[in-house]
C-alpha cells in the first residue's frame, strides 16, 4: 500500500468529531462484516484489559481463539493502543 493512501486514511480519522461521524466513515469504507469484527475485537480486548480469562472472553464474545491470541499479543507486545484508547492505562 503506498504512503499516500496511508496517511490520508489516517487523517480521515483525524477529522471525525463524533460518534456519527465515525459511523458514516466506517459505513463507507467497510463492509458491515469487517466493521462487526473491528468492534468484536475491540470489546474482546476490553474483557482482556478487565483481567477475563480466554475462556470467558470466548465464550462471551464468540471470537475465535486464534484472533484473541492476535489481540492479546498486541495488548502484551504492540503499539500500545488498545491500552491508551479501551483502558488499563493512566491516559
Amino acid at each position: 500500500m503506498k504512503e499516500n493512501n496511508l496517511k490520508l486514511l489516517y487523517s480521515l480519522f483525524l477529522k471525525l468529531e463524533s460518534e456519527e461521524d465515525c459511523k458514516a466513515l466506517l459505513d463507507d469504507l467497510c463492509t458491515y462484516k469487517e466493521v462487526e469484527q473491528m468492534a468484536q475485537r475491540a470489546y474482546a480486548a476490553k474483557l482482556f484489559l478487565e483481567g477475563k480469562t480466554y475462556s470467558e472472553i470466548i465464550a462471551e464474545t464468540e471470537i475465535s481463539s486464534t484472533t484473541l491470541s492476535r489481540i492479546s499479543r498486541a495488548i502484551t507486545h504492540g503499539s500500545g493502543a488498545y491500552k491508551k484508547f479501551i483502558g488499563g492505562e493512566d491516559k
